[in-house]
């Protein structure tokens, strides 16, 4: 783990925002602590309300009328195309609620500052010369954090910043100085930001262009395009994994793009994939990816091309945490190998190192593949070490059926301090609850399970004990057989009954029948639920 110091300076123009806001609401902020104040919200005909970062409350009983808000619009700079305006020289965003006739009904005030010392969690990178896309949920803190980039960059580089809303440099003409000697490129209308990314690179010879909040097809082209004239690109968008951006259809360019290949039967047994797979389409446009997960807390993938070929293989990334303690220190916590074996040793401390944190599961069926295996019992092959998990969310009952089930040692605790491992939902995983969040800063293994059943359970344990378990499908006995049977019913036989299977492998045969275009149905109830195999129309033609 490295440790840095480092101090953040906080700089505002409050009293300039709250000048415009009408007097009773102005004298109750005035009166009050307004260091992590983050908006005021007026709506017509509704109390006005003061959001801060950990709470929120009503201003006042009185409602809001029409002439407080036209107070506020008179006294700040124009709305445009985005229902946005600002006051000039300061970094304040107002957005406006219109009404059907284009009337202003609501208002949300929110407060600029601007953060000195806050880029210096990743300012190493940003010198590397590397293109950088922030990722992270409205309100997190991202445009604060591209406004200190750009002033850092600009001190050595010429850099240019795309201002799509004058929230990274502010309203008017002339720019913050939060942004120092960068350079600010207005945009009259939001849908024309992507035109201005390629004007600025073509007119105006940058080595650096700051783009706020890409969101639009054209805009993640533009930056492609940029970025192969050989132009650092450091940019943001909403989302809050990786996997957001890479499920995202518009946006999923900016980190390389999905295509389906299919793949030879050669190839595919070498992969021990099915035939069709998903793969990375072309080189992504930003060479680093920061996940911010708060203000103090980000997940850095340094290679985003290794980091979204392993996701779309079914497997975690493992980012490196950069986090700042109560002291203020940054810590850099580098990514770590999956555990090798939880196997027990002589030279074994008592507890399980957490190395390593999956963020989605894809579990299966370990069982059927241990049974194609030939293996019925863990614990003659290995001896294994108890891991103390810690369910949230999840059927404890289950839990413990699965790991008795597989033979494998485990204590279930309540005490994210007493816990290996946290295992969850993906519901739970997605909100990012607190628990969820302290075991990710704590540095402990999360495991996200699809649904909350015993087989994705086991086969959860499975990748936890690191259990060597063949997982090719086409090397299983079900496997097997299922391809034996659709070789007779392709040479004639009416149809051929599987031997019962789980439900997990019931897909891959019926996935299998699909791609020899014949058809399947399910039969029976479990435990003896099977697959059985027809012959079409065209198959009987042929025969």
């Amino acid at each position: 783990m490295i440790e840095v110091t480092k101090q953040i300076k906080i700089t505002d123009d409050l009293a300039v925002l709250l000048n415009v806001l009408p007097s009773y609401i102005k004298n109750i902020l005035v009166e009050g602590n307004n260091q992590d104040l983050v908006e005021i919200v007026m709506d017509l005909g509704r109390c006005p309300e003061a959001r801060f970062a950990t709470r929120e409350f009503i201003l006042s009983d009185q409602e809001v009328t029409q002439d407080d808000i036209d107070y506020v619009t008179q006294r700040i700079g124009n709305f445009m195309g985005d229902n946005r305006a600002g006051i000039e020289r300061t970094l304040h965003r107002i957005s406006a609620i219109m009404n059907r006739h284009g009337k202003v009904i609501g208002l949300t005030c929110r407060v600029g500052r601007s953060v000195f010392g806050t880029v210096d969690i990743v300012q190493d990178i940003l010198e590397t010369g590397q293109s950088l896309l922030l990722l992270g949920p409205p309100g997190v803190g991202k445009t604060t954090l591209l406004r200190e980039a750009a002033r850092i960059l600009a001190e050595k580089k010429r850099v240019v910043i795309v201002d799509t809303s004058n929230e990274i440099a502010g309203d008017g003409d002339i720019p913050h100085p939060a942004i120092g000697r960068a350079r600010r490129m207005q945009v009259a209308a939001p849908n024309l930001q992507h035109e201005v990314m390629i004007e600025a690179v073509e007119n105006h010879m940058p080595e650096v262009i700051i783009i706020d909040e890409i969101g639009r097809r054209l805009e993640a082209e533009a930056a492609r395009t940029i970025a192969e004239r050989g132009v650092q690109l450091v940019g943001t968008a909403h989302g809050i994994v990786l996997e957001n951006l890479l499920m995202n259809p518009t946006l999923a360019d900016l980190v390389g793009g999905i295509d389906s290949v299919t793949l030879s039967d050669e190839e595919a047994r070498r992969r021990g994939t099915q035939k069709t797979v998903l793969e990375r389409r072309a080189r992504p446009t930003f060479d680093v990816l920061v996940e911010i997960r708060d203000r103090q807390t980000f997940a850095v993938h340094q290679n985003v091309a290794q980091a979204v070929d392993v996701l779309l293989r079914g497997k975690p990334p493992a980012p490196e945490i950069r986090y700042r303690d109560e002291l203020g220190k940054i810590k850099i916590e580098s990514p770590a190998p999956p555990p090798a074996s939880a196997r027990l040793s002589p030279n074994m401390p008592n507890t399980v190192e957490p190395t390593y944190r999956t963020r989605s599961g894809d579990y299966g069926d370990i069982r059927g593949r241990m049974a194609a295996e030939g293996i019925t019992n863990f614990s003659q092959v290995r001896v294994f070490q108890t891991i103390k998990i810690l369910p949230y969310g999840i059927g404890q009952n289950r839990l413990q059926q699965a790991a008795k089930a597989l033979q494998l040692p485990i204590m279930l605790v309540e005490d994210l301090n007493n816990a290996d491992v946290l295992i969850t939902l993906k519901n739970y995983y997605r909100k990012r609850l607190q628990p969820i969040a302290d075991a990710e800063r704590m540095g402990k293994p999360v495991y996200v399970l699809r649904s909350n059943t015993v087989v994705q359970m086991e086969s959860c344990l499975a990748d936890i004990f690191s259990l060597n378990v063949n997982e090719t499908s086409n090397t299983s006995s079900a496997m097997r057989e299922t391809q034996e049977a659709i070789a007779k019913v392709m040479t004639g036989i009416r149809s051929v009954e599987l031997a019962p299977q789980t439900s997990d492998v019931r897909k891959e045969q019926h996935e299998m029948v699909r791609e020899a275009n014949l058809l399947s149905h399910s039969l029976g109830r479990d435990p003896n639920r099977r697959v059985r195999i027809y012959q079409t129309t065209t198959t009987k033609e042929k025969t």
